[in-house]
C-alpha cells in the first residue's frame, strides 16, 4: 500500500509531466544550493526545475504516458519541466552546464518523444521561435515579391515597347 505522501508526490509529478510540453532530465551531483538557485532563476519563465525521486518519477512518467525516461533515472536526478519555449529552456540548461560542469544533461521528452542528451543539445542549438518565424515570414515575403514581379513583367515590357514605338514615330514625323 502506497503512503499518502508518496501518492501525492506521484500525482504532482504526473500533473507536471502532462502540463509541460517538454521535460529535460539532469544530474545535479556536485552542485551547491546556490548554484541550483541560479539555475532556477535562469530557467524562470520557460521551465520549473525540481529535484525528484527516481522511483516516483518513473511511476509518474508511466501514468502520464511517457516512455524513454526509465533508463536515465539513476543517481541524483532533477527535471526541468518546460512550459514555455523548449529551445530557450534547452539553451539555459546547456549554458549553465558549460559554466558548471557538475550539471549533466541526461535526456528528456519533447511532445511525448524521448530525447537523448545529444538531442537536447541540438535543440539548444536552434534559433529561438521568434527568429525562426521572422525568417519564415521573410522567405514568404520574398516569394510574394518575386510572384508580383513575374506577373507585372509582361505588362511593363509591353508598356516600354509601346513607348519606344511612340517615340520612334514622333521622331520620324518630325524628320519628315
Amino acid at each position: 500500500m502506497a503512503r499518502p505522501d508518496k501518492a501525492a508526490a506521484v500525482a504532482e509529478l504526473t500533473d507536471l509531466f502532462r502540463e509541460s510540453n517538454a521535460a529535460v532530465l539532469t544530474e545535479y551531483r556536485g552542485l551547491t544550493v546556490a548554484q541550483l538557485k541560479k539555475l532556477r532563476v535562469a530557467l524562470r519563465g520557460n521551465a520549473t526545475y525540481a529535484v525528484v525521486k527516481n522511483t516516483l518519477t518513473a511511476i509518474a512518467a508511466k501514468e502520464a504516458g511517457l516512455t524513454g525516461l526509465d533508463d536515465e533515472l539513476a543517481g541524483p536526478s532533477a527535471i526541468a519541466f518546460v512550459t514555455g519555449d523548449p529551445v530557450e529552456a534547452a539553451k539555459g540548461l546547456r549554458d549553465f552546464a558549460k559554466a558548471n560542469p557538475a550539471l549533466v544533461i541526461k535526456g528528456g521528452v519533447l511532445d511525448g518523444r524521448a530525447l537523448t542528451a545529444a538531442d537536447v543539445n541540438k535543440l539548444a542549438d536552434l534559433e529561438s521561435r521568434e527568429v525562426l518565424l521572422a525568417k519564415a515570414a521573410g522567405a514568404m515575403k520574398a516569394k510574394l515579391y518575386q510572384a508580383a514581379y513575374v506577373f507585372t513583367a509582361n505588362t511593363a515590357q509591353a508598356a516600354r515597347v509601346i513607348d519606344a514605338l511612340r517615340q520612334k514615330q514622333e521622331s520620324e514625323g518630325a524628320a519628315a
